[in-house]
């Protein structure tokens, strides 16, 4: 990973701007004012999605209080710097001016790096903690589900993630999303979804169903990290023509979206990849805490898949 940024650096200088581009043109990545991300913030107040943020920062602190035991401060300083991630990304980010690269800059905040810290703030062993026993009951049945299964596997929550990425770029839903307010929305979202799923499967300390060993989930963070850098070296290569459906991109400013995207993706799985190594090497280490019965117990004779840490 740490080889590909000296070697993408020379890649990168290669390509020579096409004929008719100038890197002092206009920004036109978003084409019109109708197209515009700033255009979307009316559809909403532009508040609501930093109320958002702060209501899970606050909610988690209040859960945090009520854990009888003591919850670990270090879980909830990593939920906090996910959600301060999460408000940059949805507040300054948002108001930027029309820019690729603002817009990059928001994906790998809400898809890659917003989603490790709260996945490290382990939301759901907090919850199991303070509970209810028939809510405990019904996360455990909720994390023993086959459909969670399947979607919570390092390598399909990588094709979420990568893939998903992919479709939104080559293809001309981008376009459709930048004049459909609910779909660029709904976009974000997926974002934020596919990268907490993904970091939950490699390194999250909540319940699992049936985590994969250390050699599946390292392959599934280096075939996404391939994955991300060809599709960034490839926007680059295409910057004259992606993504498709926009009247008159910016290649330059295109350019310079897709090399953020490239070098920021390797920072943000370099952290990954350290938590991964970080929660093997703890595991494998004598644990002076023991596991909370409630969350064994979560597992039931019949379907012992549910396993606690990664």
């Amino acid at each position: 990973m740490t080889a590909s940024l000296a070697a993408g650096t020379a890649w990168f200088a290669a390509p020579a701007l096409p004929s008719g581009g100038s890197a002092t043109e206009a920004p036109a990545w978003f084409a019109s004012s109708a197209l515009a991300r700033g255009g979307h913030a009316a559809d909403a107040p532009p508040w609501l999605p930093l109320a958002v943020v702060g209501l899970l920062a606050g909610g988690y602190l209040v859960a945090a209080t009520h854990d009888r035991r003591g919850w670990d401060h270090r879980r909830s300083a990593a939920w906090l710097a996910g959600c301060a991630v999460l408000a940059v990304a949805v507040g300054p980010l948002a108001r930027l001016p029309d820019d690729p690269r603002g817009h990059m800059a928001m994906h790998l905040l809400l898809g890659m790096v917003a989603p490790l810290g709260l996945v490290l703030g382990a939301p759901v062993t907090l919850l199991l903690r303070i509970a209810s026993t028939p809510t405990r009951r019904l996360v455990g049945r909720l994390l023993r589900a086959r459909p969670l299964r399947l979607l919570a596997h390092p390598v399909t929550t990588a094709l979420l993630g990568t893939g998903g990425l992919a479709v939104v770029l080559l293809t001309p839903l981008y376009a459709v999303a930048e004049r459909q307010p609910a779909l660029h929305h709904a976009l974000h979202l997926h974002y934020l979804a596919a990268g907490y799923l993904f970091a939950w499967s490699l390194v999250g300390p909540d319940p699992a169903p049936r985590r994969p060993g250390l050699a599946v989930r390292l392959g599934a963070l280096l075939g996404a990290a391939a994955g991300h850098s060809v599709l960034a070296k490839y926007l680059y290569a295409h910057a004259g023509s992606l993504p498709p459906g926009l009247p008159d991109p910016d290649p330059a400013a295109f350019r310079s979206a897709a090399q953020l995207m490239y070098y920021g993706g390797d920072i943000a799985e370099l952290l990954l990849a350290v938590a991964l190594f970080a929660t093997w090497y703890h595991r494998r280490t004598p644990r002076t805490a023991v596991t909370p019965r409630l969350i064994k117990g979560l597992a039931s004779p019949e379907d012992s898949s549910l396993t606690h840490t990664s």
